[in-house]
């Protein structure tokens, strides 16, 4: 059984409980307004591929924007740009639900303003997640992102049922008039919330740097790489699903109400998941836990595309909620886990960018598809491709445990003589470690340099190179190539703790300490005046 005294320890919290609860009513008019944009969609009878590409609309701005996002929640004060973006969403709520009213909305229209919406929510969600280690404290981390989900499941079941219920007896329009007024509750929260100030400890990144450094960052982690590569292309099959749902309402049941219960037991079956989940990593390993959960994806996808009763369809969406729910729980975690303070936000934002990426372009996909070759094959074909995505796990196996990745900043400082005034955006700066190592560990010191590429590269170098002194076989030279002064003191505080053993391994072929010389562009060093 799960710990349930754990679990709600988060609440103790005041800023944080507050937040969760106008999250609660937030997520709750979300789903209302994305219900009535794909029933509004249906009611203009435009066919298959524009329903699809409602979840499109809200899809494509995590894929274009996640990664300026999330740098700019990295660089930025986080409070500030979640309340910019709330009230961005809550304007974009408002023309949505004056112009549907007025009778004015048109297929085109719906969908930009669908995006509008999506595009804050975009640039806020890596911010969001960004801000839960500051609201509770470290060992409460796993339970807060628990109760997170619980409350966006719990909202993903009531939501649809009540906009369902709502847009039947009062309409469209009423749905996303109370979607506008739900963005009160977490503005108010969070323009009460004091967040401490934090000084920088080394200089600040600039956006375009900030983003660079991201890219770099994941390129050069090859466990976030891969998990990253493969949420994307579970995804890609996956989309379908939501994608067509409100086809596969409308096929059972003429009401709006019946898209809007398959979506509240698609929620309440994320609940459940949500709840079996660590009991399940106890007994089963994550792999075990995640493969099982994406086959049981596909086939519920397979089956929602041959059944046609509501109860039978109901009985799916739990299973395929609860299922969901262990797949992108897990994966989202371990992100988390893997990615140190200083890049997390952005880590997260890659991440969003390709499994939105993922749901964006398979949502289009299946859309067309269906188009062509009917709901069922749609549905058959992307429930196919869930489960043998489920084989991924043969060659890229999930991690059990978390990395260390608390900073580790050993380094000395470099020195700079008087001769010299060094800007920090000066560069490039090549940096030149010497070893000493004997003819017999010449092979193992060279392949843990291999490996330490990886962290010279993720941590700011742009070019690496490893050499062996001609004139003496014993000395070896590593440089590595910064393009500024800036981003190689950064470069000091990147280091995690999970790489000193790595750094221990390399050194422990060399003899004595090695070497460290720091040179910089002599076309940018300059004399004091």
């Amino acid at each position: 059984m799960p710990d349930t005294t754990g679990l709600w320890r988060p609440l103790r919290s005041a800023t944080f409980r507050n937040i969760l609860i106008a999250d609660v009513v937030s997520d709750v008019g979300t789903f209302m307004q994305s219900v009535g944009a794909a029933w509004l969609m249906l009611s203009f009878t435009a066919g298959p591929m524009y329903v699809a590409l409602t979840q499109t609309a809200s899809s494509l701005p995590f894929f274009v924007l996640a990664l300026p996002a999330g740098s700019l929640g990295d660089i930025v004060d986080r409070r500030k740009l979640i309340l910019f973006t709330e009230t961005w969403m809550a304007v974009m709520a408002v023309a949505l639900a004056v112009l549907t009213i007025a009778g004015l909305m048109s297929p085109w229209l719906l969908l930009a303003l669908t995006f509008a919406i999506s595009a804050g929510d975009a640039f806020e969600t890596p911010t969001w997640r960004a801000v839960l280690p500051e609201l509770v404290p470290p060992a409460d981390l796993a339970s807060a992102s628990a109760l997170n989900g619980i409350e966006f499941n719990l909202a993903r079941a009531v939501g649809p049922a009540l906009a369902g219920a709502v847009i039947a007896a009062a309409g469209v329009g009423t749905a996303f008039v109370v979607n506008a007024l739900s963005f009160a509750g977490v503005m108010f929260v969070i323009a009460r919330w004091r967040r401490p100030s934090r000084k920088a400890t080394e200089p600040v990144e600039h956006l375009a740097g900030a983003t660079v450094a991201a890219v770099r960052y994941v390129r050069y982690s090859p466990a976030i790489r891969a998990l990253t590569i493969r949420a994307g292309v579970v995804m890609l099959f996956a989309s379908a699903l939501l994608a067509l749902l409100p086809l596969v309402a409308q096929r059972a049941t003429d009401s709006p109400l019946g898209y809007g219960i398959l979506l509240g037991c698609f929620g309440a079956g994320a609940i459940l998941g949500a709840l079996i989940m660590q009991p399940a990593r106890d007994r089963w390993s994550t792999e075990m836990v995640v493969s099982a959960a994406t086959a049981m994806l596909g086939v519920t996808i397979m089956a929602t595309g041959a059944l046609r009763a509501m109860s039978a369809l109901g009985a799916l969406m739990l299973m395929a909620g609860g299922a969901w729910i262990l797949f992108i729980s897990l994966f989202s975690t371990l992100v988390q886990n893997l990615a140190p303070d200083w890049v997390r936000a952005r880590v997260l934002a890659i991440f969003m960018l390709t499994f939105q990426g993922g749901m964006a372009g398979g949502s289009a996909l299946w859309g067309v598809v269906a188009q062509h070759a009917g709901i069922q094959r749609a549905l058959l074909w992307a429930g196919l491709g869930t489960v043998l995505t489920a084989a991924l796990g043969l060659v890229s196996r999930l991690p059990d445990g978390p990395a260390d990745v608390s900073p580790w900043n050993h380094w000395r400082m470099p020195v700079v003589t008087k001769a010299l005034d060094v800007a920090l955006d000066d560069g490039p700066v090549l940096v030149v470690v010497e070893y000493r190592v004997d003819a017999d560990r010449r092979d193992g010191f060279l392949r843990a340099m291999h490996d330490y590429e990886y962290v010279r590269r993720r941590d700011g170098a742009s070019r690496w190179g490893i050499y062996r002194d001609t004139a003496d076989s014993d000395r070896f030279v590593e440089t590595f190539l910064v393009h500024s002064w800036a981003e190689h003191l950064r470069q000091h505080a990147r280091q995690t703790r999970g790489d000193r053993g790595l750094e221990e391994t390399v050194h422990g072929f060399a003899h004595g300490e090695p070497q460290v010389r720091h040179l910089i562009d002599a076309r940018h060093s300059r004399r004091p005046t």
